[in-house]
């Protein structure tokens, strides 16, 4: 996925209202740029980092810069717009550049399944079953290498881990697909301290079947495309009931 308008540099002065973002263009410029990420952003929100952002000239948008990546000191980058996640993923479902999904020749976004909710995509193929795929972007690391999910308590993400056990049940493919956006991460896992609910239904949906994928984002400031596998870090078996 290349952005459709070339990303400038800027510095953050700092993030509010979950969705603001001030920030210091490099002409001298400051502005207040749309922060597309409803999360704590634990981490990647300090003053003065240095940050990417991609302007807009639409009339109908009053905020004419949107927040999307973040450079840390090391070169590496996160890609904080959570928004992106989805396109990305499509993108690569519908190249089939994911082996594990790789032989279903239908994507379709956004349809409605579980309890009143949208699964982000429903795969479907000749002869297979039909796959129910849940994509969470993943930006949080306390631990260099490791990336976390969730950064904050997030019942809508385990009430979807409910909704894709139930597909599961049912006879069909259930995925819960971590898009890793770091190029720093190594390895990804479930932050149990945050949320230990999200934590316990992940564990559940596993049991009832549900399959977790993890990827890593490839991140520079003109595209983001899917990269390689990651492992579940610190995952303890699961012990299933054979009943």
């Amino acid at each position: 996925m290349r952005f459709q308008t070339p990303l400038v540099q800027a510095v953050l002065l700092r993030r509010y209202k979950r969705f603001l973002a001030d920030i210091r263009l490099m002409d001298g410029r400051e502005v207040t740029a749309h922060c597309a990420n409803p999360g704590s952003m634990m981490g990647l929100a300090d003053p003065g980092a240095t940050i990417w952002v991609e302007p807009n000239d639409d009339p109908r948008k009053k905020l004419k810069f949107g927040w999307r990546l973040l450079e840390r000191s090391g070169g590496d980058f996160v890609c904080v717009d959570t928004g992106l996640a989805n396109r990305i993923v499509r993108t690569a479902l519908e190249a089939r550049r994911i082996p594990e999904l790789a032989a279903y020749d239908r994507v379709r976004p956004e349809q409605a399944y579980g309890t009143a909710s949208r699964v982000d995509f429903l795969l479907s193929g000749a002869g297979l079953p039909d796959a129910y795929v849940e994509v969470k972007s993943v930006t949080l690391s306390r631990t260099p290498g490791l990336a976390e999910f969730p950064d904050s308590v997030t019942a809508r993400g385990a009430r979807h881990l409910g909704d894709l056990a139930e597909m599961a049940r049912a006879g069909h493919r259930a995925v819960l697909f971590y898009l890793v956006q770091r190029s720093d991460a190594q390895a990804v896992t479930v932050a149990q301290d945050i949320d230990p609910t999200y934590a316990n239904a992940l564990q559940r949906a596993r049991a009832a079947g549900v399959t977790v994928l993890s990827y890593r984002a490839n991140i520079t400031p003109q595209e983001i495309t899917i990269g390689h596998g990651l492992p579940l870090a610190n995952d303890p078996p699961l012990v299933l009931s054979r009943k």
